[in-house]
């Protein structure tokens, strides 16, 4: 059976809604009331490996901040499963088909690592939408971070070579080699296990001469 552990302790529960400020502002800047709003409605809880945040056969319930932990989301095939991405610390975890239209998500979203998380409720914050402009701000920003981070591997992945893509995220986030299986690594380039082993290699190799 999963755990899920609700911190409740005050100084904890302080220094964790620090963090969650940082995470909140970067997305986008909120005055203090606001901000008061959205903290107030944050549940820090802590999850194993392996836990699916989102299932691609259920509605979306909340949407996560993930403060420490890693993430992957992706969707099942017949014969193998298709990676989108992979969220470190800092990013805001969220089923957008779920967000927008309260319909079934359509990919499975679960943890690579033990992880640290703060939930919201999607309801509780759309309330705080239709009575806040500010939150109603940050709630569009942050759908537009994620529908551009879609875009963008959408366009890579059909522009680009497996071998630029690898060397992509060997540039951008070299640290989720070090943190992720390699057969996800394989999936969200699109390619099989042994392909990339040849990429890698030949990256190597390219590197040596």
């Amino acid at each position: 059976m999963r755990t899920i552990i609700v911190i409740k302790e005050a100084a904890a529960t302080v220094h964790l809604r620090m963090t969650l400020t940082d995470i909140l502002q970067t997305t986008y800047p909120l005055p203090g009331t606001s901000l008061a709003k959205i903290l107030a409605l944050a549940e820090y809880i802590e999850l194993p490996k392996g836990t699916r945040l989102f299932r691609d056969d259920q509605v979306a319930q909340h949407i996560y901040v993930l403060q420490h932990g890693l993430a992957r989301a992706y969707a099942q095939r017949a014969d193998r499963e298709v990676t989108f991405w992979f969220s470190d610390e800092g990013a805001v975890i969220v089923s957008i088909r779920s967000y927008t239209e309260q319909a079934v998500s359509y990919e499975i979203i679960e943890l690579l690592e033990d992880s640290g998380l703060f939930r919201l409720n999607m309801h509780a914050l759309r309330q705080l939408y239709q009575t806040d402009v500010h939150l109603a701000n940050w709630g569009r920003a942050m759908v537009e971070r994620v529908w551009l981070q879609t875009e963008q591997q959408l366009i890579a992945r059909q522009f680009r070579t497996a071998a630029e893509r690898y060397a992509d995220l060997l540039l951008q986030s070299p640290h989720l080699l070090q943190r992720v299986p390699l057969g996800h690594i394989a999936s969200y380039l699109g390619i099989t296990q042994v392909t990339l082993s040849r990429v890698r290699a030949q990256l190597k190799k390219g590197q040596a001469t």
